[in-house]
Formats: structure tokens, sequence, C-alpha cells
């Protein structure tokens, strides 16, 4: 009983003590996955990374990419587009809205928020802008020129 015990041991001991790493395809996959959720938005001379949500209608936005669209002015806090479709939703109704948040209204309105602000509205989620800081002067107070393309 006693051998059972040792060669037990040691069986875990190799299984756990292994120098090597995670088999490529696991960290490849995991690699892809997230490089395939960054996107970039650029207004005029300014880029800001953005990161999809792991959805169907962020998914189905980002078969659209790259886009380049003419985003309106809206409330003095958001930048909304019509897409060329519609595109899968699951709206809810955040209790609020950040600064950067991309949004599907309904389901072909693309909306790019510049500023925080509480909200009653339904939205999609489509994504985050990862550091929002200068967004909303980048977006200015007029229509504005936006175009998004996935990271590679």
């Amino acid at each position: 009983m006693i051998p059972c015990a040792s060669v037990a041991s040691l069986t875990l001991t190799l299984v756990f003590a292994s120098p090597w790493p995670s088999p490529p395809a696991t960290q490849g996959a995991e690699s892809d996955k997230s490089m395939s959720n960054n996107i970039t938005i650029r207004i005029g001379d300014q880029a800001f990374s953005a990161t999809l949500s792991d959805n169907a209608t962020a998914a189905a936005f980002k078969k659209l990419l790259p886009l380049s669209i003419t985003m309106t002015e809206l409330n003095g806090n958001e930048k909304f587009a019509r897409l060329p479709g519609s595109v899968p939703t699951q709206a809810l109704r955040p209790s609020s809205i950040r600064t950067g948040d991309l949004m599907l209204y309904g389901s072909s309105t693309l909306v790019l928020f510049y500023k925080s602000f509480s909200t009653t509205y339904s939205y999609t989620k489509i994504g985050q802008v990862e550091d929002p800081e200068g967004l909303a002067v980048a977006l200015g107070s007029r229509n504005v020129a936006v175009t998004f393309k996935a990271k590679r």
C-alpha cells in the first residue's frame, strides 16, 4: 500500500512540475480572441483604442469594419449614425452611460457617448473606449467624420 501512495505522489509531482508551458494552440487562441476584440476609433488626427464586447452585436459590428461615417451631434453628450444595416440586439436599460461607451440604439443606430450621465433609454453594448480622455474635445460640438477599424 505504501508503494502505491509513493507512485501517486511522484506522478502528481511530475504533472505539476512540468517545465512545458500550456499548449501553444490554447495560448494563441486566447491571444487571438483578445486581439480580435480591439478596434481603433479615428477622429481627425486622433486615434482612440476601444475594446468590443463579447456579444453578437459587437461581432456583427466588427464585420462592418472598416467603417467611415459622419456622426451627428445629439444632446451635448453623444454622436450617432445609422449603420448600413441592422445588427442583432440585446437591449438593456443601464442606469447610467459612461464616457466612451459605444452602444447600439434600436437595431441600426450606432452611438458614441462622450459624457457620462443617467439614462432611462435602452441600448445594446458594443464596446468601450479604453482611455476616453480627450474624446469630447476630439468629437467637438458639431457633426464629425469617424472611422472605426479593427486592429490586427
